[in-house]
């Protein structure tokens, strides 16, 4: 199984949280991130998104249908984005498009066993792959890429 986790793209200010629409800029990461991930995702990928605005316009981004996840919004913690993505099971790659620090906690969990407040910058992806069967089965990191880069 390999796993996306894209933290949604620069966001307005303001209340309600989950109302907060992309920034002029943060409308250009999530294309550039979205640009990069189509030349490198199949398109049966399964796409699933937090509730909240900013998300939901970031998957946009991508063109392709995708599933709307109430369990996937601001409050999520990382055992919801591991519940919801089906991790470790699974042939397709999953895209989890959501926020910070579930999306931190959700990587460090799945890399090293333990929930860690690691960052991940606003449009960035961190893609892993779970490979091998059983007690030979190990978490790779594939990517981490921030749209700053591309």
């Amino acid at each position: 199984m390999e796993l996306i986790l894209w933290r949604h793209a620069d966001a307005e200010d303001g209340i309600p949280d989950s109302e907060r629409a992309l920034t002029a800029k943060g409308i250009k990461q999530a294309a550039r991130m979205a640009k990069w991930l189509r030349a490198r995702m199949p398109d049966d990928a399964v796409i699933l998104v937090s509730p909240a605005k900013r998300a939901q316009q970031t998957a946009r981004a991508l063109d392709l249908e995708f599933n709307t996840v109430k369990d996937l919004s601001t409050a999520a913690l990382a055992e919801d984005v591991v519940r919801a993505a089906g991790w470790p099971g699974g042939e397709r790659i999953v895209i989890v498009v959501g926020h910070q620090p579930t999306l931190g906690e959700t990587a460090a969990l799945l890399l090293t066993g333990a929930k860690e407040p690691w960052n991940v910058k606003k449009g960035a992806v961190i893609w892993l792959a779970r490979r091998g069967d059983g007690a030979h089965a190990r978490t790779q990191l594939r990517a981490a890429i921030s749209p700053d880069l591309l």
